[in-house]
């Protein structure tokens, strides 16, 4: 009895030393890996936007009185002393120095492949090929966000008519979408109405984020939770079809996130400055040109319920924005005429601080954009209840808003 029991332990003790030799090595060299490339990728990326963009902003900050980029408090605003505008400046310096110290790097990778190969993961240097040929979309990308960044700076000093800025914002989004041939992933058949409705996803996520900038650092940090939820989306590759993660598109958002950090280090209550339409112009058109330039549903299109991706990632200011339209339309007023009616004011109806305002934001930001990442992973039924949780999440937002008797009435 005790040789047959030896013998079964054996017996065990080799199939458990195969299992952990084979299974869990493979899956433990490959989160190695993939941590490896995560950190790599975040480092050439974030890291130099954020320390650009914290010298920049800084630099604007000291010359905004001289630029004639303050922002004077009134009836709608919540300071009460002036504070320098023009932090969108720092952001987008940010993300041009970046991609411009990338572009020099990368050709000179191209020319050393030894060097290249020596100072990157594997899973990065082989892409240095195509990277480069996207280089040209990539600038073309960034003067169409170069334009909206001073129509932004313009109407920050300027205050200029809505007419004008929705009619630039329209313009730059119809060369970027047919220049460059972007298409939303709607699998509609008609491909002048994928167009149009591109140029109108791209216009509405300007405005949104533009209607979010309303209180210390909250259109900066949402915009960067979402640059690091739609990062790591694109970064697991949960499509089997996909030959690697989409990296291309996944460091066009965390060069964006490294910029907005190091903005925020400004911009954190109380703000030193604030990112004023030149940023939130530019960080709305650069998340959507993100989205557009992703896949979600895989090669052969295995999952396209995954499209509803950035939808629930972008649910908090969409929400946010067509509330506050709504708000103003049934009072019979303009849809651009600003007031205290945001999600974060109505927040700070209920009793809430402003701090506790924006960090609830934060955190029903986070709640709809986890259920995002489980999309690509899900089958239909899944990809039903992850919908309807975040449609409940916004439901559950609206209810407490409710629970408020009075809203402010000063309209500007």
């Amino acid at each position: 009895m005790n040789q047959l029991g030896s013998i079964y332990c054996v017996k065990c003790d080799r199939w458990k030393a195969k299992f952990k030799s084979t299974r869990w090595a493979i899956n433990l060299d490959a989160l190695k890996n993939q941590l490896l490339l995560v950190s790599v990728l975040t480092l050439i990326t974030a890291g130099p936007a954020c320390l650009i963009a914290w010298i920049a902003v800084g630099w604007v900050r000291n010359w905004a009185d001289r630029l004639g980029l303050l922002d004077r408090p009134n009836a709608r605003k919540s300071h009460s002393t002036p504070i320098p505008l023009g932090g969108g400046l720092g952001i987008w310096l940010g993300v041009v120095g970046t991609f411009m110290m990338g572009t020099l790097s990368l050709f000179f990778l191209q020319n050393n492949p030894m060097l290249a190969s020596s100072v990157l993961p594997s899973q990065i240097s082989v892409h240095l090929s195509g990277m480069a040929l996207r280089a040209t979309q990539i600038w073309v990308l960034i003067a169409g966000g170069t334009v909206l960044t001073f129509l932004g700076l313009l109407d920050d000093k300027f205050s200029l008519p809505w007419q004008v800025r929705l009619a630039i914002e329209f313009m730059v989004a119809a060369f970027v979408v047919y220049w460059q041939n972007l298409q939303l992933t709607a699998f509609i058949g008609i491909p002048w109405l994928t167009s149009i409705l591109s140029v109108v996803w791209i216009v509405m996520l300007i405005n949104s984020f533009n209607m979010l900038d309303n209180m210390d650092a909250l259109s900066g940090g949402v915009a960067a939770i979402i640059c690091v939820m739609l990062s790591v989306m694109l970064l697991i590759n949960p499509e089997p079809s996909q030959s690697g993660p989409q990296l291309f598109v996944a460091a066009t958002l965390l060069v964006l996130c490294g910029a907005l950090l190091g903005f925020l280090k400004h911009n954190w209550p109380p703000a030193s400055i604030f990112m004023g339409d030149a940023g939130s112009y530019f960080v709305g058109y650069w998340i959507a040109i993100a989205t557009l330039l992703s896949t979600y549903t895989g090669a052969k299109g295995q999952t396209p319920h995954a499209v509803f991706a950035p939808l629930c990632v972008l649910a908090i200011p969409l929400y946010d924005m067509v509330s506050v339209i709504w708000i103003r339309l049934r009072e019979g007023r303009s849809p651009f005429q600003a007031d205290k009616r945001h999600f974060s004011h109505r927040l700070v109806d209920l009793g809430m601080t402003k701090k506790q305002a924006v960090v609830t934001i934060y955190l029903a930001t986070i709640t709809c954009s986890l259920g995002a990442l489980l999309l690509p992973r899900t089958d239909f039924w899944g990809a039903v209840i992850v919908i309807a949780i975040v449609l409940c999440m916004l439901s559950l937002v609206a209810v407490l808003e409710s629970l408020t008797g009075t809203h402010p009435t000063q309209p500007s």
